[in-house]
């Protein structure tokens, strides 16, 4: 190790500076829920919108616990005026006697206290979301008031809390045949950046649960909008099925389906395989979304190679010098859900997105080959199906390692390896470099001569690039526009994709203001939703927004983004002496003025690409980009009052 040079200079403390009152005193003890207030971030992720939709999915969690524990089958989630949220259930009811150890109605212990709760000796419940016992102390915390009334021993019992702090006592107010908790709570503006709860968020996370929670009855009241949505699903994992491949073309009619006890832990699949070429896998342990998968997942990846190829040789259906099919082969159009409840689920941090109980990949995998084992044997047809598409995606895959080898950069400064189009940057941190994805030879002229060539590369596109939704990775590797992009950035593709290899932290998709545009556009954001989705979870991905107007008037130019914007700047400065342009490419824009309005950091406006529900995005590019026009035309059909520019033929 380097020793550390002494400095020269030595820091002389005043008594002024605020190092110098460093003691005793300083050191702080937050007490209670003060310590959440100061630091929600740690308990809820952050204070924009995923944390508010945070405190929604905490108050709704406890009442599946009651559900995942036999005590509820229907649950009331309600969005009032006013940002009030109010989630009830027919559960147990929560306690109100006396803790014995606080000495303090329960009811108080469990939403006021950090680490209080009946989750974690399984007395209370076998299997819960819940761990820590922060859930909705926590949501207490951080709400402006919350009220909760629960209906238990015969009684309706109230209490009333302000920022945590309870305000009344757990008082009887009346008598109660029913058992149940309602939890009313009103997140607080100095906490939050927004208080306005979506409701589209929020029916996505509670249809998810209805699936989940085979024939529980989940209500959504919008008081807003005045919009009510009832989910109950008989079906369970089978019906989620079904409903994310709605829009896709099944290759068997029924969703294959297991369920098996390992240990007690309790572990669901269902999965269907489409004539897709992507793989969608979404697992859930205790309800709760693994998004970045974990062990259960890996168990049933595992279970899924190895069955299909032990199936494969057993029927001769892979011959004796063939290779083993890969997991990427096997997988390639399937849809599937996995679904564990265990007892002491093992999360990384407190939201919870993988699963790291090392002993439930074996379980799973145990589990999944059974049943997968047992339906192949019982349904040769499909079997056969799933075995023929597996070779075909191993065939397509050994056609595409040339191009693959083609489009992976041998190292990361080696400018020749660079395609001819990318006019790049000398900047070599990639935290500074941006690349400008530009429809078209006219606007990447105007581009390269406007950028300022130390951190803005240029990479024009000769026309729209292949649609990845309907094409194999042999064929997409084989377009030379994709081929372009993927050694331009210098990431690799699909399993070999490797962010810290990524050349530019912002990748900028700049096309013109048209249906083309557009349509390029949502190209590019599948291909990158489908094959470079690191890129766009780390927050890499950007829209340029060009102007749609240019406002002369004398010497001073305006540029609007919007016709809402251009008819606001006519109002204000008239209309005599006035010229409007209306830009229909990038191209017709000189250098400067597509500097100063699109690619200039000081200036510009520019959308950052955010993936907040897999699940959605994985739907709307099926709808957009695959092969079914049905659903197409009923998104455009549902969707056309919301578009924002249309071509106008003059």
């Amino acid at each position: 190790m380097q020793e550390r040079p002494e400095m020269e200079e030595r820091i002389e403390l005043s008594e002024d500076s605020p190092l110098a009152e460093y003691d005793e005193t300083t050191i702080q003890v937050l007490e209670g829920l003060e310590a959440v207030r100061r630091r929600p971030g740690m308990y809820i992720g952050s204070t924009g919108p995923d944390g508010l939709h945070h405190l929604v999915n905490e108050v709704v969690d406890n009442s599946i616990d009651e559900a995942l524990a036999g005590h509820c089958d229907k649950i009331n989630v309600m969005l009032h005026e006013d940002d009030i949220i109010t989630v009830v259930d027919n559960g147990r009811g929560i306690p109100v006697g006396e803790h014995p150890k606080l000495k303090r109605p329960a009811l108080e212990v469990a939403l006021t206290v950090l680490h209080a709760g009946a989750k974690f000796d399984h007395k209370g419940y076998k299997v819960s979301g819940g761990l820590h016992g922060v859930g909705v102390s926590v949501v207490n915390a951080l709400s402006e008031w919350m009220e909760a009334t629960v209906w238990v021993n015969g009684g309706e019992y109230r209490q009333r809390y302000e920022r945590g702090i309870p305000v009344t006592d757990v008082e009887r107010v009346g008598d109660a045949s029913a058992t149940g908790t309602e939890i009313s709570f009103k997140p607080d503006p100095d906490i939050f950046e927004t208080t306005v709860v979506r409701c589209d968020v929020v029916t996505s996370r509670l249809r998810e649960l209805a699936f989940l929670n085979r024939g529980v009855h989940i209500e959504l009241q919008d008081e807003r909008s005045e919009q009510e949505h009832l989910f109950c699903f008989e079906g369970g994992l089978v019906s989620f099925v079904q409903y994310l491949n709605r829009n896709r073309n099944p290759l068997h009619k029924q969703p294959i389906y297991y369920e098996g006890t390992r240990e007690d832990n309790e572990i669901e699949f269902s999965l269907q395989y489409t004539d897709s070429y992507v793989e969608n896998i979404f697992s859930f342990a205790n309800t709760i979304p693994t998004r970045e998968g974990g062990t259960h997942e890996s168990g049933l990846k595992s279970a899924l190679t190895r069955v299909i190829n032990e199936y494969g040789r057993k029927h001769n259906l892979l011959k004796e010098n063939q290779d083993n099919l890969t997991g990427e082969d096997i997988r390639e159009g399937i849809t599937a859900v996995l679904s564990v409840r265990v007892e002491d689920p093992q999360f990384e941090g407190q939201t919870k997105t993988k699963l790291g109980n090392t002993e439930l990949r074996g379980m799973v995998e145990s589990v999944m080959a059974e049943g997968l084992s047992n339906y192949m044997e019982e349904n040769p047809a499909v079997a056969r199906v799933l075995v023929d598409k597996a070779i075909k995606s191993a065939r397509a895959r050994e056609a595409a390692k040339k191009a693959r080898e083609l489009t992976r950069r041998k190292n990361a400064l080696d400018v020749t390896a660079l395609p001819g189009k990318l006019t790049d940057c000398s900047v070599r941190d990639p935290a500074m470099a941006e690349m400008f994805i530009v429809e078209g030879d006219s606007a990447g002229g105007s581009a390269k001569q406007a950028r300022d060539r130390r951190f803005q590369a240029v990479l024009p596109l000769s026309g729209k690039i292949i649609n990845v939704e309907k094409a194999r990775l042999d064929r997409i590797l084989n377009h030379n526009e994709v081929r372009a992009i993927i050694t331009a950035l210098g990431t690799g593709i699909g399993e070999d994709f490797d962010l810290e290899s990524a050349r530019y932290h912002k990748i900028i998709v700049m096309t013109d203001a048209d249906v083309d545009g557009a349509h390029i556009r949502t190209l590019l954001l599948t291909f990158f939703f489908r094959y470079m989705r690191p890129l766009v979870e780390a927050g890499y991905v950007y829209i340029a927004q060009p102007p749609l107007y240019q406002i002369k008037k004398g010497k001073k130019d305006y540029y609007c983004h919007s016709e809402r914007e251009r008819d606001e700047i006519l109002e204000e400065i008239g209309t005599r002496g006035v010229s409007i342009q209306r830009y229909k490419g990038l191209g017709e824009m000189n250098p400067d003025q597509l500097w100063d309005t699109t690619m200039n950091p000081e200036s510009r406006t520019l959308l950052q690409i955010n993936l907040k529900d897999l699940r959605e995005a994985d739907e709307i590019f099926t709808i957009l980009m695959g092969s079914r026009v049905e659903p197409r035309r009923d998104f455009i059909q549902a969707n056309a009052g919301s578009v924002r520019f249309l071509d106008t033929v003059v």
